[in-house]
């Protein structure tokens, strides 16, 4: 499209309030099919709706990465994550990505490694729905329930990564996210409880029972909440050390089964 429609996406979407309104616009542009299209989609962005729930999709690990609307947004710092997640495994492992969401980190932690078992679950339907669009893309499975409870018996003691981007939001910190977070996805991937780390516990305590020997459990927290996430881990009976990426300003714990 001519640059001054390029121009004029730009400056509504500045006015709106987006800080990467030159990005955004070039995201519209190649994702709209004419300028109609293109009209509804920047007034649905100006409206708040995330950029990734407007045109379908999120980028992320190097992934085209579906997002349905409602569904949660993968955040880019969280590719640390992944990354170290792929450093301490290797082709043919068994990863399990709890909490899935769109299921984004079980399908980039599969590309990077090659082959694996992925298996993928989350609580909420419309994760679910999304999820195995791209954990299918993987060859992976996505099961739907409460944390392991959805999980099949069979991969007890078997897991050799374990992903869980739980919710680590403190309750009453919810209302202070962005418009795009606490408007337009679900609350149940944001609400962590009265510190932030109700789900976490839960993951963490039993977490044993379904990391093979010499298996890894990965989460992303807050620096401030490091200490006490620790402390789970660790009270699981666990290993644990925290990796950071000040770059991205990503904080994760990893804890270690015992081989």
């Amino acid at each position: 499209m001519p640059l001054t429609v390029h121009s004029a996406v730009v400056e509504r979407l500045r006015v709106a309030g987006c800080v990467f309104a030159e990005d955004e616009a070039d995201v519209l542009l190649a994702a709209a099919s004419d300028a109609d299209d293109l009209d509804a989609m920047v007034a649905r962005r100006v409206s708040g709706l995330p950029l990734e729930h407007v045109v379908g999709w999120a980028e992320f690990a190097g992934l085209r990465i579906a997002v349905d609307p409602g569904v949660f947004v993968p955040r880019r710092r969280t590719e640390f994550l992944v990354r170290e997640a792929a450093s301490l495994a290797g082709p043919g492992a068994v990863v399990v990505d709890l909490c899935c969401g769109s299921g984004a980190l079980g399908a980039a932690l599969a590309a990077a490694l090659g082959r694996v078992e992925l298996h993928a679950a989350d609580v909420d339907p419309a994760a679910v729905a999304c999820a195995r669009r791209n954990v299918g893309a993987a060859a992976g499975h996505v099961h739907e329930g409460d944390l392991y409870a959805a999980l099949p018996e069979r991969l007890a003691g078997r897991v050799d990564v374990l992903l869980a981007n739980v919710p680590y939001v403190p309750s009453d910190e919810v209302a202070l996210l962005p418009v795009e977070a606490r408007e337009h996805e679900a609350r149940v991937a944001l609400d962590g409880g009265t510190d932030g780390l109700d789900v976490l516990r839960r993951v963490t305590a039993d977490a044993p029972r379904w990391l093979a020997p010499g298996g890894r459990l990965l989460f992303e927290t807050s620096e401030r909440q490091v200490p006490a996430a620790l402390a789970a881990v660790r009270g699981a009976g666990l290993g644990a050390w925290v990796v950071t990426d000040e770059e991205l300003y990503a904080t994760v714990v990893v804890g270690a089964a015992g081989a």
